[in-house]
This record gives structure tokens, sequence and C-alpha cells, in this order.
């Protein structure tokens, strides 16, 4: 977690990028995560103290402040959502699922019938919001630096520089990892974890967390089927023993194969939105 691992360091905290703009640090004057280790230090106040306990007790106490933090954050971002009848995804997943060609592809085949805003999140570079830039869809990239996820503050900053429009549908990429964006909710609508056909048949009880967090699940690169030892029903059970309430998915980015129940879901989102306005 995030009093162990060094997210949110002072040193490399997260920026807010554009495609084509030039880049410039984000201010987290208002929300700086202080990942401080006090317990490294020896005191001389005359007192014997256990350096493991002690120590212990100050990363629980910082765990709890800032999941406290976000979640208040996430709230703000949930009632905005709601306000302007914003419908927005939480993509989550492990580096190389997919996750970007799945919505690469989504956003080319819809964009003429759903308005559609992203947001990327990365520790460095702009390559996935310039592959959105391509599609003429309204991008903006996170770069968390040392973090390994995206925050609720973040997103918040990001979606004042997008400006979405009302009656959309904002898809945000979180950062490609299983563990810490579990615990870390955006206000989004919808969570969407994203596993491979390439990656086990075991992740969603390895990493249940994600799996129990999430509403969808898309298994992708199914056309590896015939090349790889893999049982999908398999892959399902498991996810459903964590979380009976998913929402299954199989499709391939790569060839199209199955994406039209993942779209026929998107427009029926879009259809309740304005159906709303």
């Amino acid at each position: 977690m995030c009093g162990t691992c060094g997210c949110g360091s002072e040193n490399n905290g997260p920026t807010i990028l554009k495609p084509g703009e030039e880049k410039h640090q984000h201010s987290h004057d208002e929300h700086t995560h202080e990942h401080s280790h006090e317990g490294h230090h020896h005191h001389h106040d005359g007192h014997t103290h256990s350096y493991e306990s002690d120590h212990k007790h100050k990363v629980l106490k910082i765990e709890q402040d800032i999941l406290q933090n976000n979640q208040v954050l996430a709230a703000r971002n949930r009632g905005y959502f709601e306000a302007k009848n914003i419908f927005a995804l939480n993509m989550v997943s492990s580096p190389g699922s997919g996750k970007t060609s799945i919505l690469e592809r989504t956003l080319a085949d819809l964009k003429d019938e759903i308005s559609f805003y992203v947001i990327e999140g990365d520790q460095q570079t702009l390559n996935d919001a310039n592959r959105i830039n391509a599609l003429d869809i309204p991008v903006i990239q996170i770069n968390t630096g040392k973090g390994c996820h995206l925050e609720s503050d973040m997103v918040y900053d990001a979606v004042k520089k997008l400006i979405i429009e009302e009656n959309s549908i904002l898809m945000i990429e979180n950062v490609g990892n299983l563990v810490c964006p579990s615990m870390f909710d955006l206000g989004e609508s919808k969570r969407v974890v994203i596993i491979s056909t390439t990656e086990g048949e075991d992740k969603p009880i390895k990493y249940p967390d994600m799996f129990y967090t999430s509403d969808i699940c898309i298994i992708n690169k199914i056309d590896l089927l015939p090349y790889v030892n893999i049982d999908i029903q398999k892959i399902k059970n498991y996810a459903l023993q964590v979380n009976p309430n998913l929402q299954f998915f199989e499709v391939s980015a790569t060839t199209g194969e199955g994406m039209k129940a993942w779209y026929d879901w998107l427009k029926d989102q879009s259809k309740n939105l304005k159906a709303k306005a």
C-alpha cells in the first residue's frame, strides 16, 4: 500500500498532460499525501520504543488517512458526474492485458454514436493519450510518477481541464496494476476489470480485491485460445467465487470478435443518459 511503496512522493508526483501542450507540474498543494516513515528515526526522549510496533502503527495511520481523504474526494467526483449526467468507467487491469487496445477500438467504432472523453493513467509518457488523440477524442494524460494508481483528486483535476460535456461517457484508463487501484475509488459509475487469456486462469483469486470491487469483467485476447492452455469457464468460475455479480464480456480487441456485446452495453448506458437529460 501507499504507506510502504512510495506512491505520491513529492519528488516525483503526478502531472496532468494534454497531447500537444507543454508538460507542466500538477499542483498538489491542497491534497499532498505525506508518506512519512518516522519510525526510521531514533527518539532521544529517555524512553525505549519498539521499532517494529511503532513503525507499523505509523504506516497504518498513514494508510487510513490517505484512503479516507480519497473517499471524500471520490464522493465529490461522483456528485459532479451525477449533476452533469456523466457515466464514468474506471478501467483496470494488469499491464499487457490489452486495456488500451480495447479502449482504442471501442472509441474508433462508436465515436459517431456516443460522446466520449478519456483520462489516461500511466507512470510516464504520453503514448496512450497520443493514441486516443489520434482518434479525435478529447483526452488528458495523468502521469503518476512513482505512484502505482490514480486517485480521486488527480481525476478531479484532469476533469476540470478536460471540460466534459453533459450526457457523455468518461473512460478512465487506470495505471496497469491489479493491487493498489482496487482500494482507490475515483467516483466512477462502474469499474471494469480486464483480464487476457494469456494471464492464467487464477488471476481473480490471486488478486481478489480488484475483482470484488469491479462490476464488469472483460476477458480479452480470445483469438489466442487455440494457442494457450486456458479454460475461460475456469476464469469465470474463479471470478464468480470472489464476486457473484460480475458481468462478463469475451472479446478480441485485435479481430473484433465479441466486441458487439460490449458495444451494445455501452450504447444502453448512453441511452440511459439521454433518457435522464
